[in-house]
């Protein structure tokens, strides 16, 4: 897949933002419990995706009540939806000095397109030993669902079916698409929002 960058400066993907706020006390109390200066780049992005994609539960998959948003409340209450574990997994690793972005897919609410869609997110991580843009999932995994961090081929947790109305947006952004974060903070029920108001499209 050939990415478009919404900038070209690495640093703009460094950005601490008001959701990817790893200055928080409880995020910085997380990055020292998680890095340390003697592993490489590889290393701590796999430690990252792997804490919130295994430790942070996804809020529809354990039916949870909680609508978090900052990195720092997905933390605090260990749940989030997809959008909710972009940004913390961006925060992470973030202030360990590793380019991340936001990407998006549209896919399918549930089983047919009958039920509608909405937009999933995933991160987008630039490894400079590597010299290239990995995409990683780090929504959770579940029966059906077996994403994983890695470096050579994409394993994400939902292939894409374009006959059926899916499709990868293909450009990496600095911050969270303001659609999405309007939604999470408008909405206090998880399920509710998760079932019935979600973007569509971005």
């Amino acid at each position: 897949m050939e990415f478009i960058f919404e900038s070209e400066d690495l640093e703009d993907y460094l950005l601490e933002l008001d959701v990817v706020n790893y200055s928080n006390r409880i995020i910085k109390e997380k990055i020292e419990e998680l890095f340390n200066s003697t592993q490489t780049e590889v290393e701590k992005a796999k430690i990252a995706f792997e804490f919130v994609s295994d430790e942070i539960s996804h809020s529809w998959d354990i039916q949870g009540e909680k609508v978090t948003c900052h990195a720092s409340d997905v933390l605090k209450y260990k749940q989030g939806i997809c959008y909710a574990k972009s940004n913390l997994l961006a925060a992470l690793l973030r202030s360990q000095g590793i380019p991340t972005g936001f990407c998006y897919q549209r896919l399918m609410l549930f089983d047919t397109p009958e039920k509608g869609y909405l937009v999933h997110a995933i991160n987008a991580v630039y490894l400079k030993s590597h010299k290239k843009w990995i995409r990683l999932d780090a929504r959770g995994n579940k029966t059906g669902v077996n994403a994983q961090f890695s470096i050579d081929e994409e394993k994400l947790a939902f292939p894409i079916n374009k006959e059926l109305g899916e499709k990868d947006y293909s450009v990496i952004f600095i911050k969270p698409n303001p659609k999405i974060i309007a939604v999470l903070k408008k909405h206090t029920d998880v399920l509710e929002m998760y079932k019935h108001y979600l973007p569509e499209s971005i």
